[in-house]
């Protein structure tokens, strides 16, 4: 029927930089936007991926359903959004919770984010510096906290690559319903 059709989608972008004084990541968690991160770090930045596609986990789904209703529910806020990668490559499945790998790592939301409210869509980013996450980058999900045990909202399995100290990746998830 006409007007009863709903289609998710996300986009997902990985800058990846190497950052050997912590430049890129200090402008990335202060919310840089990622036009200027570019251009004032061109030299540094070593591939840019953007990637099509995820998977809305059931439990991210009830939850918006119970958030919208007036259940109890701790949002995905700037207070509590992470993006979550991990080393995981079980293929997605609406029933799992949190990502599935050995190594994962949850990081809080750059200054600025979440962004919500207009077009349709909420964009979630976080800068990962030298030190944090320093495996294969093969699933994420956007988390309404720091672990596994939080609400994860979607989840996606392909590979990034492999995350090595002394680099800086700046990952956005726009999740949208149009």
């Amino acid at each position: 029927m006409p007007g009863e059709r709903a289609i998710l989608k996300t986009i997902t972008t990985v800058l990846k930089f190497k950052d050997p004084k912590g430049e890129v990541y200090e402008a990335g968690r202060a919310g840089e936007k990622l036009k200027k991160l570019e251009e004032e770090f061109y030299e540094l930045l070593y591939e840019k991926k953007r990637i099509l596609g995820n998977l809305f986990l059931e439990e991210g789904i009830n939850y918006i359903w119970t958030a919208l209703c007036g259940g109890s529910f701790t949002p995905f806020d700037s207070a509590n959004a992470h993006i979550g990668v991990g080393d995981g490559t079980t293929p997605a499945d609406y029933s799992q919770a949190g990502l599935q790998g050995a190594n994962v790592y949850y990081k809080g939301m750059d200054t600025g984010y979440p962004t919500y409210g207009t077009d349709r869509k909420a964009t979630f980013r976080s800068t990962f510096g030298a030190d944090e996450a320093n495996f294969a980058w093969n699933e994420w999900t956007v988390a309404n906290g720091a672990s596994n045990d939080a609400i994860n909202l979607n989840r996606k399995v392909e590979s990034l690559g492999t995350k090595s100290s002394g680099s800086t990746w700046i990952m956005t998830v726009e999740l949208s319903i149009g």
